[in-house]
């Protein structure tokens, strides 16, 4: 009986074991970053806009990482300006804009479409 219970749990820890050594997912990874984009970031070069942080008395980005104030030095750049969906780093000889969401564009809408959606 006791060799029966030991084979019982030598084979449910075999079972538990693998199921343990999978990649965990992160619940609060935007739904549209895939695992591809996770692997490929490390080989980006280029400063990455994490973050715009915008208040009344202060104006400053996260980029790649670091936290920049508004006239701040990112590396060789300064932090020229900040907007609510980009930054733009002055290098001594070009300046960089980097946006928060890289591939959308914001589009005005206009008056006609706007009447249409209102709601009564």
């Amino acid at each position: 009986m006791t060799r029966l219970l030991l084979l019982g749990f030598g084979i449910g820890l075999a079972i538990a074991v693998p199921a343990q050594t999978r990649t965990l997912v992160d619940p609060t990874r935007p739904p549209n970053v895939s695992e591809e984009t996770s692997a490929g970031e490390a080989t980006n070069q280029g400063p990455r806009l994490q973050s715009v942080l915008i208040s009344p008395t202060r104006r400053a980005a996260v980029i790649s990482g670091t936290t920049v104030a508004l006239g701040g030095r990112f590396g060789d750049a300064t932090l020229e300006e900040v907007t609510e969906s980009a930054v733009v780093l002055r290098y001594a000889d070009r300046r960089e804009t980097l946006q928060l969401l890289p591939g959308q564009v914001k589009q005005e809408r206009s008056a006609a479409v706007m009447q249409k959606g209102t709601v009564r």
